[in-house]
């Protein structure tokens, strides 16, 4: 056999692992993490070059993790690698309103200090999390990650699923996991639907710095074009999530600095003194899209790739690392038991799981969205007395607090700051 022959046979030979992931954003990363610490031996797949990834500099994203999801991180060894740069979300203020004309007297307001855990939650860095991520995976021996590379094919049998790489080379593992986000690939080809509508509002997302402490309150201004969420950073700095009509968003996103910042002010206002942009602006359409099955033939879908919702109660990532430690607790206990961890017997455990705690979630941020996004003077009204019912009640206040720090429901346990 001459040697390109030979080469070429190499190239396209067959290496395996328990399980293949496709997506190396952050739910294949903490996926991979969670599996490999219970056995597992992991490969992810991911489209973008590792460099690109990891030498990012700040870029104005950033993720409001719960305090559930931070247990998670701390559990699968990431969480002590992005610690130093974490701000605590002390507390939460939910306010109704029109832009320049600051918010309606009724509110709601949520303090950490109303439950016993800590910080309900926490804003990282995209840029720290991913790195974080990176890192932990390059010395966990049981991970191959392929960097640079899609999936152009996929298929699965009774024993076990296949890809093909766009350079020929085939991967098998006993499961398959897309983790690639709403337009999953992953999902696409292997036939799964998807239900959902388009918001026909657009999120304009930044970063800021201002002249006064944020104090570590985020706050949620609901005003009827959508949402403006002020979400606070290390130092004196915050993440901005501003949802508006399509048009207008692409209107105000192609502004220049100074323009764009001038159509900020009025909705964002004086309370943290001049605000100045920091990194790059960014520009998401806003939908609901939920796979109409999270599993088939050897095949699990997680996060965005299971469900995209609306960030107003910024749940996707959250959500997202639900999927994540009850997919892996799943797995790891049928494993341990010597069940076949690709059978539809052990991956409708997970679907059952999560799919409709998911739905209820969407169901919820929807109902929201549509109950916020307008300027009914009925619906306002009916809204703002709800705000300052809820607002005055010791025991619905609480309730709010614990949902958003994720430790409602059935919590994998993970998420509860458990091993498997």
């Amino acid at each position: 056999m001459d040697n390109p022959e030979r080469a070429r046979i190499l190239h396209i030979m067959t290496k395996a692992s328990d399980i293949l992931i496709v997506g190396g954003g952050l739910n294949g990363p903490a996926l991979a993490l969670a599996l490999a610490q219970t056995g597992h031996s992991v490969t992810v797949i991911d489209a973008l070059a590792q460099k690109v990834r990891k030498n990012a500099a700040f870029d104005g994203r950033a993720y409001a993790l719960a305090l559930a999801s931070k247990r998670l991180l701390d559990a699968i060894g990431v969480w002590e690698r992005v610690a130093d740069h974490a701000q605590p979300m002390l507390e939460i203020k939910v306010t109704d309103g029109h832009a320049g004309a600051g918010p309606a007297p009724f509110f709601m307001h949520f303090d950490h200090a109303e439950i016993e855990e800590g910080p309900m939650g926490y804003m990282v860095e995209d840029r720290h999390l991913r790195r974080a991520f990176l890192d932990a995976m390059a010395e966990n021996e049981r991970i191959t990650e392929i960097s640079g590379k899609t999936v152009v094919s996929q298929d699965a049998d009774v024993s076990e699923a296949t890809v093909t790489l766009n350079d020929g080379t085939t991967l098998t593992g006993e499961l398959l996991v897309g983790c690639d986000g709403r337009r999953s690939g992953t999902a696409q080809r292997a036939g799964i639907k998807r239900t959902g509508w388009d918001y026909g509002q657009t999120a304009l997302v930044c970063a800021i710095e201002h002249d006064l402490p944020h104090h570590g309150v985020a706050h949620q201004f609901f005003m009827p074009p959508g949402p403006l969420a002020i979400l606070p950073l290390t130092g004196n700095r915050s993440s901005i999530v501003w949802s508006e009509r399509t048009e207008t968003a692409h209107q105000i996103n192609a502004m220049s600095e100074s323009d764009y910042l001038q159509v900020l002010r009025p909705r964002f206002g004086d309370f943290l003194g001049e605000i100045r942009l920091q990194g790059d602006r960014f520009t998401y359409p806003l939908n609901l899209t939920i796979a109409n099955s999270f599993i088939s033939d050897r095949l699990a879908l997680v996060g965005d790739a299971a469900h995209g919702m609306h960030p107003i109660a910024g749940q996707g990532l959250n959500a997202g690392l639900r999927d994540v430690g009850a997919l892996a607790e799943v797995l790891t206990l049928a494993g341990r038991r010597g069940e076949d961890i690709g059978s539809t017997l052990v991956l409708e455990r997970y679907q059952e799981w999560r799919r409709f705690d998911t739905a209820a979630l969407a169901m919820a941020t929807d109902v929201f969205n549509k109950l916020f996004s307008n300027d009914n003077p009925i619906l306002r009204m009916g809204r703002d007395i709800g705000m300052g019912i809820v607002g005055s009640l010791p025991g619905l206040r609480r309730g709010f607090v614990r949902e958003a720090a994720g430790l409602t429901g059935d919590l994998p346990k993970l998420l509860q700051g458990r091993a498997i």
